[in-house]
């Protein structure tokens, strides 16, 4: 028993490898091969020569002859080397010098995140029992499976960034047992291959961050045992398979980022395991399906930026596991899920650029999970008392250009870790409640565009972290609270367009971050404090439009970053020469409409500017055309003024004679000439400066040019004069409305009506048409537009000739242009200007059809806090119904008319009868009511082709619009703000059987048939 004993000992060491081969060991057996030893120790030693000094550092313990020893290496007991793992370990070189046909045992190799470069060796291909290759995050190139589809013991394949490119080969298949595939983040490109499906054992799938292209293949639903789906960040086109719906097994689906179209699938509804689905950054159309809803283990759902649309459906309610909820940029209509939170999981929530209606979510009132809240661009409407709860781990929350209405809740005092507030473009009303003083980790507050009211809370000072402030466009009132310079962090301070007044605090000059000021358009008065000079980082200052005096401090030279400046329409003085000469950086200035004098500074921002940025001020001189050279004197400066002095004091009694001598044939001139015509704009300047003619000769070559208002000039006429077209002697062709008869008969105020005037010529916008000037005198009274060749809207839409070239896009385009112009006049103007009488005749295009608002001869200027009652201006059938009974000129009576003008551009046609229908069936409670009578393909301009596609989604859209600024109540239609910014986005209305839709069902999204 003992020699038997002994002789299977024996056999046992000569036989070393009838052990497990996959049994890792340390210590090689003393019967191993040697020269299978010598063959791999050959292969390691060679490829440890060929790296670089540092790694063959990293690799000292590589020496001697037992490689079960080294670093990064395990045996089997035959002593074979069958792992190699040196991941995170800093190796510089190239495989192609590690022939790995010497290392044929090889079952894991692992080299993730190195600096490997070159290609995968082919002798990689002899590795037949490798079930685990990561190469991941280095720096290989080269078709990604040249050399791997015969290695078909692989389960985990790990190649994900390093820059391969080329296809995924249809031979993918034969790796039948792979459960892990990583390829994202390379260069590959080419299609998905079908034969990708008959890997049934696979569990994770991530071609993330590719090139790759063409349709997700329907075999993919072959896929059974998949958990993790990932192919975000491709281009990937077509639809999302139904086959999709087969694997039950999935956890986790992303395909964002690629540009995959058609309906989300309802079979996806299948996916019960699902808890992560992305889908955003695609084409997607249609509606959620239904089926979503029975998704109940679904935490994280992103739908962002695609062209879904139509209602949510009600069953999106039971996703009561949701923490993340991502709805935006897309066409939903309708309210959001109420009872979305009801579970007290939710923390993000995203559903802005959409037209989601009503109410925000009355689940979120309690909901105290909430981190970050965006909900901005879209029409809800509630009173955000009450909307608002506690929500003590609220990050984030943005509510901008809606319809919400009320006061701020002193409860959000309570959101003690919001960095950013946001409910800008709204109907908030009262005051700031100063509760929002200890909201202390506040970095961004932009209360801007609503109707707030009383002063800046003086605690606004606590908030330490601020960097940005937004109270623009309120009616705010008082003194700027000094305690806003104790915000030392701020970058950005906006109070613009307010009723603000008193002088600018010098405690803002140790806002020493500040990058932006804007206090224009308010009240303020007395001089700029010097301090403004300390704040060095400033890169844009806006002080126009107050009432402020004296010298442009000399320290504002010290604004070295200073890019943009506005001290326009103020009452400043003296000489600017020296206070811009460092300002290197200034590349916009404005300081029209002032008391300046003096040359200009030798810089670029004045050098490459107009005359209008600085006229209205009555002696400067310099470099910009049209402005008077400066004089010798006047360049020495001031310092020499005592000399000339000298020089003048003895010719003062000459000067005086002189004076009585030119004084009484003033008289006598100015009695001679007492017919002649003068010029008005508002200003002492000439208001043809630009065309190179004093105001008499410019009244004169109008009349020359249209021989004195010939019938053969006339292009127009209209309720309060003619259009005439007149070409001056410059070569410029001018519009000219002369009005019935002379201004001065209907003006009581002349002064109020320059004013009117001044305002109009300031008028800067590129869908707005350019008003020159006004002249008038005893005989002739007319307004001076440019001159536009296309005519006017009406003219268009009745050339049989031109309609045809009047296609949707340039009818998009055209409602744009006046929404634009109607906001910049509503909005942007100080103070704001009301139209009262757009229409399809006030509405120039130029040779592109490109709009342009013109004829602002019925215009009122808005005066804050002032009576705009007057007498009626307009054009029937495209006035305000309320206009009927007051004579109250409001903004919303413009946005009336501009949603008769939509109309009449879409319908190619006067609404006016389809108005009445509606109007008629919205005070019927009748089921038969005339409106339905009108779908909306019947309504389109019948002589043009239909639109199609997403402009069919872009049209309805408009004409939807449209119906809501046909409100019959003011205070309901939309802002042309809010309607400007909603057309401009990419918002279109998802519609199946369009032929089939009534016109009707556009007045109310309740009603809209998706």
């Amino acid at each position: 028993m003992l020699f038997l004993a002994c002789v299977l000992l024996m056999l046992a060491r000569e036989m070393p490898c009838l052990a497990s081969s996959q049994s890792p060991s340390l210590v090689a057996p003393a019967g191993a091969s040697n020269q299978a030893r010598n063959e791999e120790l050959e292969a390691l030693l060679t490829w440890k020569s060929e790296l670089d000094s540092q790694s063959r550092y990293i690799l000292s313990s590589w020496n001697g002859s037992n490689p079960c020893s080294w670093h990064g290496i395990n045996c089997d007991p035959c002593g074979h080397v069958v792992s190699l793992n040196l991941s995170d370990s800093a190796i510089h070189g190239m495989l192609h010098y590690l022939n790995f046909s010497l290392l044929p045992n090889l079952v894991a190799l692992k080299l993730a995140n190195n600096s490997l470069f070159g290609n995968i060796p082919p002798s990689m291909a002899f590795l037949a029992k490798l079930t685990y290759l990561d190469l991941s995050r280095n720096n290989l190139v080269g078709n990604i499976l040249t050399q791997l589809v015969s290695l078909r013991s692989l389960q985990v394949l790990n190649l994900s960034h390093n820059n391969f490119n080329g296809p995924i080969s249809n031979e993918i298949g034969s790796l039948s047992n792979l459960t892990n595939l990583f390829l994202y983040a390379n260069n590959l490109s080419g299609f998905i291959p079908k034969e990708i499906g008959t890997l049934k054992s696979l569990n994770y799938l991530v071609l993330t961050k590719n090139r790759i292209t063409g349709p997700i293949p329907s075999s993919i639903g072959n896929m059974s045992s998949l958990i993790k789906l990932r192919l975000s960040e491709n281009q990937l086109v077509g639809a999302i398979p139904s086959s999709i719906g087969n694997l039950s097994n999935l956890n986790y689906v992303s395909l964002r980022m690629n540009k995959l179209s058609g309906p989300i699938p309802s079979s996806i509804g299948n996916l019960t395991n699902l808890i992560v689905l992305h889908l955003s950054d695609n084409e997607l159309l249609g509606f959620i399906p239904k089926e979503l809803g029975k998704l109940g283990l679904l935490v994280d759902l992103d739908l962002c930026q695609n062209n879904l649309g139509g209602f949510l459906p009600i069953e999106m309610n039971n996703l009561t596991s949701l923490m993340c909820l991502q709805l935006c940029d897309n066409n939903f209509v309708g309210q959001l899920p109420q009872e979305i939170c009801s579970s007290q999981a939710l923390k993000y929530l995203s559903a802005s650029n959409n037209h989601f209606t009503g109410p925000i979510p009355r689940s979120l009132r309690n909901c105290s999970s909430l981190r970050r809240v965006r909900l901005y661009n879209n029409m809800l409407r509630e009173n955000i008392t009450n909307a608002l709860g506690v929500y003590p781990y609220l990050d984030y929350l943005e509510l901008s250009n809606n319809e919400l209405y009320g006061e701020l809740p002193p409860t959000l005092e309570e959101c003690r870790n919001l960095t950013s507030l946001i409910i800008s473009n709204n109907g908030i009303s009262a005051t700031i409640p100063p509760q929002v003083g200890n909201m202390n980790q506040l970095h961004k507050l932009d209360l801007s565009s609503n109707d707030i009211v009383g002063k800046i809370p003086k605690v606004l000072g606590k908030l330490k972290l601020l960097l940005e402030l937004s109270l623009d466009y309120n009616h705010l009132e008082g003194h700027i609270p000094q305690e806003l310079g104790s915000l030392s962090s701020l970058q950005k301070l906006n109070i613009a367009r307010n009723n603000l007044s008193g002088s600018i605090p010098t405690e803002l000059g140790e806002c020493s971050n500040l990058l932006f000021l804007n206090l224009s358009k308010n009240n303020l008065d007395k001089s700029i404090p010097m301090e403004i000079g300390n704040l060095q980082s400033l890169e844009v200052l806006d002080l126009s439009q107050n009432f402020l005096t004296g010298e442009i401090p000399g320290q504002f030279a010290r604004l070295y970053r200073l890019e943009i400046l506005n001290l326009s329409h103020n009452q400043l003085s003296s000489s600017i020469e020296l206070t811009f000469a460092d300002m290197v950086s200034l590349t916009s200035i404005d300081i029209s409409y002032n008391e300046l004098e003096g040359p200009l500074p030798n810089v670029s921002a004045f050098r490459n500017a107009t005359i209008e940025v600085v006229r209205g001020n009555k002696g400067l001189c310099g470099l910009i055309a049209s402005l008077n050279p400066c004089t010798t004197t006047t360049l020495e400066g001031k310092n020499k003024n005592k000399k000339l002095l000298l020089i003048l004091i003895p010719t003062l009694g000459c000067l005086f004679s002189l004076i009585l001598v030119v004084g009484i044939s003033s008289i006598i001139c100015q009695r001679l000439r007492k017919s002649k015509p003068s010029l008005k704009d508002g200003s002492n300047e000439n208001s043809w400066a630009v065309l190179s003619f004093n105001g008499y000769m410019v009244y004169e070559s109008i009349i020359a040019a249209t021989k004195e208002f010939d019938a053969k000039y006339c292009i127009g006429v209209g309720g309060h004069g003619s259009v005439y077209k007149a070409q001056l002697q410059t070569g410029e062709i001018v519009a000219v409305k002369k009005f019935k008869e002379a201004v001065e008969v209907k003006i009581a105020s002349r002064k109020a009506f320059e004013r009117e005037i001044h305002a109009l010529t300031e008028a800067r916008h590129r869908n707005i048409i350019k008003l020159h000037g006004f002249c008038s005198s005893s005989q002739h009274s007319f307004l001076v537009y440019e001159f536009l060749e296309s005519g006017s809207l009406k003219d268009v839409l009745n050339d049989e000739e031109r309609i045809t070239t009047f296609d949707w896009n340039k009818r998009v385009n055209v409602v744009k242009g006046v929404a634009y112009a109607l906001s910049y006049m509503h909005h942007e103007c100080s103070p704001p200007i009301v139209h009262r009488d757009v229409s399809s005749k006030n509405i120039l295009l130029d040779e592109q059809y490109e709009a342009h608002v013109s004829d602002f001869g019925t215009a009122k200027i808005l005066q804050p806090h002032s009576s705009n009652w007057t007498s009626f201006a307009g054009t029937f059938g495209y006035t305000a119904p309320e206009l009927a009974y007051t004579m109250e000129v409001k903004e919303k009576c413009d946005v009336y008319s501009f949603g008769v003008v939509t109309l009449e551009v879409i319908m190619g046609r006067h609404p006016g009868e389809l108005i009445s229908s509606l109007a008629s069936s919205t005070s019927s409670s009748s089921s038969n009511s005339t409106a339905s009578c009108w779908p909306l393909k019947q309504a389109l301009d019948q002589r043009i082709s239909y639109p199609n596609g997403d402009m069919l989604g872009q049209v309805a859209f408009i004409v939807k619009m449209a119906f809501k600024c046909l409100s019959a109540k003011p205070e309901h239609r939309p802002s042309m703000q809010h309607m400007s910014q909603a057309i401009s986005a990419r918002k279109s209305i998802m519609i199946g059987a369009w032929e089939d839709i009534k016109l009707e069902e556009l007045v109310d999204p309740g009603c809209f048939p998706f």
